[in-house]
């Protein structure tokens, strides 16, 4: 049974909302993802976000570019977290997805990351289910590990060969 739900307006959200998707597999947490327009299919949008808790969703992760109604309408719908992913927009560099995001009117919350933080959406979404299950939060911590070892790693190679290689061999 899928725990979070993951959302996007359009496939051209896919290549943020897939970060998100690869945390979640990463950390082994159930999703399941689609694509839906709030504004062109508002009757399939409606049926998603009622439906959502009866499938086990505990979560939604809903990406929205420009007006971003997407996350706003699930948080009004959905009785449990959402967390909004603003896409970036040609238009305003995705501060009107963000601002959209943002605003969401007294008691209808929507948990917001960074302009394409897909990333951040599916660990957020996974530390709010590690609140309840132990197993989930020890691979948290052992993701933050990883991080911690990923950096020092690199701090070590800069110092061990310089800055110029350093960046030769990034290339």
């Amino acid at each position: 049974m899928a725990k979070v739900g993951i959302v996007m307006g359009s496939d051209s959200d896919m290549p943020v909302m897939s970060k998100a998707a690869d945390v979640l597999e990463k950390l082994g947490v159930d999703y399941e993802m689609t694509i839906i327009s709030a504004h062109r299919e508002p009757d399939v949008f409606f049926d998603y976000a009622k439906k959502a808790e009866a499938k086990g969703f505990k979560v939604i992760i809903a990406g929205a570019g420009m007006a971003a109604h997407l996350p706003g309408m699930c948080a009004a719908i959905f009785p449990m977290p959402v967390i909004g992913i603003p896409m970036h927009t040609a238009s305003l560099g995705g501060r009107d997805s963000l601002y959209s995001i943002v605003q969401m009117p007294s008691g209808i919350p929507v948990a917001t990351v960074a302009i394409n933080g897909g990333a951040n959406a599916g660990l957020l979404a996974a530390k709010i289910l590690a609140t309840s299950d132990e197993e989930l939060l020890a691979r948290l911590k052992q993701y933050s590990e990883d991080l911690k070892k990923e950096v020092e790693a690199k701090a070590e190679k800069l110092d061990a060969i310089g800055y110029r290689a350093y960046m030769e061999q990034k290339k």
